[in-house]
């Protein structure tokens, strides 16, 4: 990287004008959170999550005006006048606005239970946000009658009830992560000011972020709480990496004794600023490849997090370069010591063992995703400390037809005859055959509901949905001429969800692959190393993948088992992981790469640059492990797979991948791994203090 190079520029302007650039990213910040405020947020509708046959389906309803509107029930329980207080919710509920019928009540087989159920005038997918006024009614009638048990469950109410428990779980986890960050910050520089700094660069990129992500909603709709919470761990993990690598390369050289201050910033800039802006372009190539899944969820996810990433890098350009010149490094002099290279030993001195050892560990970590099973998180796997998940779990004891239903869709001139005659054919196992047809005002769009009365998760319950789209529908609707038909319902819905992400992550995984390969072949011009990198990247990857498989799908150390990893889990743990191991290996490269610069054998180069580099690299791991982990202590099934496989997956590629396989390939690969390159293209630190 040259003098005239964009980065060298912005940051030297920075460095002579330090409180303009900080008043210039205060403003950034501001503007951002306005443009956020004015414009409003555009919030993802039941449409853009219509995939596969389940959203064909959907379509046609929408089409026919039959869309499913959420339901809400209210379930009775306990000695006492349960059907006098079934009657006071249903005279409660008829008058509140939204609500569009309430139905009689019905009682439990055992006749300790009766239900109410209450349709909403609205698409289930946005009952969360209609489901209050019902609730304080509830609540009323508890009062009234304390002897029962009065509770409400339902689409909207989960929905909420989770959202609750996130937004709880979330602001803790937060609180566990910044004392710590700040500590490991504080061990690392010895100063509060360069650990308080980081942070708060990390949580303003953040809140910008979130400011941008309204702005863009309006191209790509916002996916609401699970974006927000991977902005939240993205903007925390590269932003404190991203600051901790920049002011680890000032002390550095600050140490040296060799330049004075604006000088060390400037070599910073020209080596660690470089290797940074390598970095944010690999961050966001591996998150472009999420676009591929054409799913609103992770469109949304790789628009936010670009963004903060972008973020990220333009505030430590911006502030670093103001706090670089006040790091005394004389006062707190922190040489490398004997430990790193002692660490390091085995993969310079015996390349081979080493290989053969590390790698069969992380192989033998990655041989549990052949058994890989990816399913979507429902009711059933909520956290039953949710009111509104308990009462879900107590009302299918009692009313097993509630637990979910298959929606036959069809679109044929005599839908309600077409549909009869489904109901007639149904031979399938846990469906029931009681008919609940509605029709179109022109009778040419018609659904049926048929329950199921077994676990959705359940071999019998995807057998159902199997035999009614392969056997039942092809024999009944398919025989009628010029008819469309599909199947949704939940059960359709998460199928058809995880098989779209399993088709979908070759191309993505490809993607990723390619475009993380041509930012290392182009940052450091090999083909061999670009080739290692994405291969150990696809090796600590995959061992965090089949780590995950053994602990949440089979309970490994007395987890719970799940029985699956969450159909969204592959994807977001590939990408994010690619993005911030590429982090990690451009770190360490990018000190090789000096070394080889600067004339030195590849061994001796691939040496050098992994003990300058094993103590941020570890620094930042230690934040980002932090960070993942307490995530990964949320309530919440997808969020404790995705807090988990990136924390064991940042641990494996700090440790395992970057002090043990990587020195190990490079020293065997030796001279091989960095062909000629001609002059370096930086100038040395002597012509910059001159």
């Amino acid at each position: 990287m040259n003098k005239t190079s964009s980065v060298v520029r912005a940051a030297t302007w920075s460095a002579r004008h330090p409180w303009r650039a900080v008043t210039a990213w205060i403003v950034l910040v501001v503007v951002c959170v306005g443009l956020g405020a004015t414009t409003g947020t555009r919030e993802v509708a039941s449409r853009d999550f219509w995939i596969g046959e389940a959203g064909r389906a959907e379509a046609i309803a929408a089409e026919g005006g039959l869309t499913r509107r959420g339901v809400e029930r209210v379930l009775i329980t306990g000695d006492g006048p349960r059907d006098v207080a079934a009657q006071d919710v249903v005279r409660r509920m008829h008058p509140l606005p939204g609500v569009a019928e309430v139905a009689d009540p019905i009682t439990s087989a055992d006749g300790a239970a009766v239900l109410v159920a209450v349709t909403l005038d609205v698409d289930e997918v946005d009952a969360d946000a209609h489901v209050e006024p019902l609730l304080a009614q509830t609540a009323a009638v508890q009062a009234t009658y304390p002897q029962l048990g009065v509770e409400q469950t339902g689409n909207g109410s989960v929905g909420q009830g989770v959202g609750e428990r996130l937004s709880g779980d979330l602001a803790r986890a937060e609180l566990v992560v910044l004392p710590i960050t700040f500590v490991i910050l504080l061990v690392v520089f010895g100063s509060v000011l360069a650990a308080v700094v980081p942070l708060v660069l990390a949580l303003t990129s953040v809140v910008a972020a979130f400011g941008l992500m309204a702005v863009t909603s309006h191209v790509v709709p916002s996916a609401g709480g699970a974006v927000a919470d991977v902005v939240v761990m993205m903007g925390l993990a590269v932003g404190v990496d991203y600051t901790l690598f920049f002011l680890k390369r000032v002390r550095e050289e600050r140490t040296r004794g060799t330049v004075d201050r604006a000088a060390a910033v400037e070599v910073a800039i020209a080596t660690a600023g470089r290797a940074l802006v390598v970095s944010g372009i690999a961050v966001v190539a591996s998150l472009l490849g999420l676009y591929l899944v054409g799913d609103v969820i992770f469109s949304s996810m790789a628009t936010a997090v670009v963004g903060v990433v972008a973020l990220a890098l333009v505030s430590s350009v911006t502030v670093l370069v103001l706090l670089g010149p006040r790091l005394d490094a004389r006062r707190h002099p922190r040489r490398p010591g004997a430990l790193w290279p002692a660490l390091l030993r085995p993969a310079t001195g015996r390349p081979v063992a080493t290989l053969v050892l590390a790698g069969s560990a992380m192989l033998l970590l990655a041989l549990p995703v052949v058994a890989l099973r990816l399913a979507g998180e429902s009711t059933e796997t909520y956290p039953r400390t949710i009111p509104a998940v308990e009462t879900h779990q107590q009302m299918i004891e009692e009313f097993a037809a509630t637990r979910g239903a298959h929606q036959v869709v069809v679109r044929v001139d005599g839908a309600a005859d077409a549909l009869a005659g489904v109901v007639a054919a149904i031979r399938g196992p846990a469906t029931d055959t009681e008919p609940r047809i509605r029709t179109s005002a022109d009778g040419r769009v018609g659904t049926l509901e048929l329950p199921v009365t077994v676990d959705p998760d359940s071999v019998d319950a995807a057998a159902s949905l199997q035999h009614l789209r392969a056997e039942v529908l092809p024999a009944t609707l398919g025989q009628r001429a010029g008819a469309e038909y599909a199947v949704t319902g939940d059960l359709a819905r998460t199928a058809d969800y995880a098989a779209h992400q399993g088709a979908r992550l070759p191309w993505v995984v490809g993607f990723v692959l390619a475009a993380t390969f041509v930012v290392t072949l182009v940052a450091y011009r090999s083909v061999v190393i670009g080739l290692v990198g994405v291969g150990l990247n696809l090796l600590s990857a995959g061992a965090a993948l089949g780590a995950l498989v053994a602990v949440f799908q089979w309970g490994l150390f007395g987890v719970d088992a799940t029985g699956f990893v969450g159909s969204r889990i592959p994807l977001i743990l590939f990408v994010i992981l690619f993005g911030l191991s590429m982090d990690y290996q451009i770190f360490v490269l990018s000190r090789i790469s000096e070394a080889v610069d600067r004339g030195a054998p590849a061994r001796k180069a691939v040496s050098e640059g992994v003990v300058a580099s094993a103590g941020v690299v570890t620094s930042a791991a230690a934040v980002l492990v932090s960070v993942f982990t307490a995530f990964a202590l949320n309530g919440v099934v997808e969020l404790q797979q995705t807090g988990f496989g990136l924390a064991l997956a940042v641990l494996l590629d700090a440790v395992v991948i970057r002090i043990l396989i990587l020195p190990a390939v490079l020293t065997l690969l030796g001279e091989a791994a960095w062909p000629s390159r001609g002059a370096p293209d930086r100038r040395t630190i002597t012509e910059i203090g001159t």
